[in-house]
């Protein structure tokens, strides 16, 4: 059986998704693999764990030893904050996340693109940022503000014309992100 093969079968017997299968000089094999959303996992979480990885190794040992694939050193990992984004799977899964795009051609110049990541029919769609005030002097304010009903850019495109596609990441360090909504109580619906 192949290695392809052997990898993908072992990650989906247990539970993940196969990211990527990197082989690299000095016989390294790097296996990256993700939680699929709404499984049961043993640590709670959507993210990958040292303990998913370690589990994981330990069984892709043993089943390339019994497959008699070569290499010297295995590491198994999770896709990070930026995940790359390969299949139509990916894609469906991650709509509605700031995703960075780069085209096999450029438009307007640009190869490098980044917005929200939209569904259309027949293709994809990125909902891009709205354009930065001009700059003015250190510690002022712009003069002029952007227009409430300025519309909002689109680009859309199909998976054939995209290079490459990962996720944006958002980090949020201060824990200042927008509060959840609190539930309604009977007081505050009267």
């Amino acid at each position: 059986m192949a290695l392809q093969q052997a990898v993908q079968r072992t990650v989906a017997g247990m539970g993940y998704e196969l990211v990527d299968i990197e082989r690299s000089a000095g016989g390294l094999l790097r296996v990256t693999i993700d939680r699929i959303p709404g499984q049961a996992y043993a640590e709670p979480g959507e993210a990958v764990t040292v303990e998913d990885c370690e589990r994981l190794t330990r069984q892709l040992q043993a089943v390339l030893e019994v497959e008699g694939q070569d290499y010297q050193r295995l590491e198994v990992s999770s896709p990070g904050l930026d995940r790359p984004l390969r299949t139509p799977t990916d894609w469906m899964r991650f709509t509605g996340q700031l995703v960075r795009v780069s085209f096999r051609d450029s438009f307007q110049g640009r190869k490098h693109w980044q917005g929200e990541l939209q569904a259309r029919e027949g293709g994809w769609r990125l909902l891009l940022p709205p354009p930065a005030p001009p700059a003015s002097r250190p510690g002022h304010r712009p003069k002029t503000k952007p227009a409430a009903d300025t519309p909002q850019q689109v680009l859309d495109f199909t998976l054939d014309e995209v290079r490459e596609a990962r996720l944006q990441p958002v980090i949020d360090f201060k824990g200042r992100g927008p509060k959840p909504a609190a539930p309604a109580t009977e007081e505050a619906t009267r």
